[in-house]
């Protein structure tokens, strides 16, 4: 199998990506080991450049890769050439497809943001178990009314770029997951603004309009993310090589391991440190220009 190392630019009118920098990644590719396989070409001039290549990434490369584009804020990303254009797309929520945390800016109606931030950080870091995390944080909450929870969905703010990219992925046949260890509460009105197929997430036990301080079992974690998107690979006939996972914390890690092709969004540590594929410093549309998408694709979203 044959790839494609794609460098695509957060801000192509201060910080375009050039022949240069094309010429520049080929040099390195090859004094680390790669066969190039073909010399640059432009999918946007400016903003996205392909280089060919014999074999996948090594995520031991990538520190010096990506130091080299730091200056001027390029992502860079290594897609298989068959099959580019992926099939299935299992996307977390918070801090993905959404700003933020959402049961972080829950906690903020009732005081409560601060000490709840803190066990949240502590899980999407991979020190704590989610499961753990998650029954902790919705027992500081116990007792709040739902109207907190509707003014919490008021504010929520997706993600640049969030429409296009699953509008985009659909408009060529993808099927779209929205995956959250987050509450369905918030999960389906995101999901059905930005118009995914399906949505799974947690859901939050209310007595009386108020939370009771515990969540519906079985918790959706890790493990059920990694679960959902064998499924629905199996069930739609889907290749292996045709899916796509997105996220940015520990929870999110084994999908985006097991997918063809895993994204970390602005991700933590741990995820940065192990994937080939992050988006450093772009907007969710770095995801399409990596599977050799381009402004016409996606404009009519933005």
């Amino acid at each position: 199998m044959s790839y494609v190392v794609t460098l695509v630019a957060s801000n192509e009118k201060e910080y375009p990506v050039t022949s240069q920098d094309a010429q520049k990644i080929t040099a390195l590719l090859q004094e680390l080991g790669y066969q190039v396989t073909s010399s640059p070409s432009w999918i946007e001039q400016g903003k996205a450049v392909d280089i060919g290549i014999e074999n996948f990434l090594n995520v031991e490369d990538l520190p010096a890769i990506r130091q080299s584009l730091k200056a001027t804020y390029t992502d860079i990303f290594c897609n298989s050439i068959d099959h580019r254009r992926k099939k299935l797309l299992c996307a977390d929520m918070d801090s993905t497809i959404v700003v933020g945390e959402t049961l972080d800016d829950l906690a903020g109606e009732i005081g409560l943001k601060e000490q709840i931030a803190e066990i949240t950080e502590r899980a999407m870091n991979g020190e704590m178990p989610f499961d753990q995390a998650l029954r902790e944080r919705i027992r500081l909450l116990k007792d709040l009314p739902a109207e907190k929870m509707r003014t919490t969905l008021e504010k929520l703010r997706l993600n640049k770029g969030a429409k296009a990219f699953i509008n985009v992925m659909r408009d060529h046949g993808a099927i779209c997951v929205l995956v959250t260890g987050g509450f369905t509460f918030f999960a389906e009105p995101v999901a059905k603004e930005c118009n995914f197929h399906e949505c799974h997430g947690n859901i939050l036990k209310m007595e009386d309009g108020v939370l009771t301080g515990y969540v519906q079992e079985p918790i959706l974690d890790k493990n059920s993310k990694l679960q959902l998107l064998k499924e629905y690979t199996y069930k739609n006939h889907i290749k292996p090589t045709q899916t796509m996972a997105i996220g940015d914390g520990a929870n999110d890690l084994p999908m985006l391991e097991h997918a063809s092709f895993g994204v970390g969004y602005h991700p933590k540590k741990l995820v940065q440190e192990k994937l080939v594929n992050v988006i450093m410093y772009g907007d969710l549309t770095a995801a399409l220009y990596a599977q050799g998408y381009n402004s016409k694709h996606i404009r009519k979203y933005l």
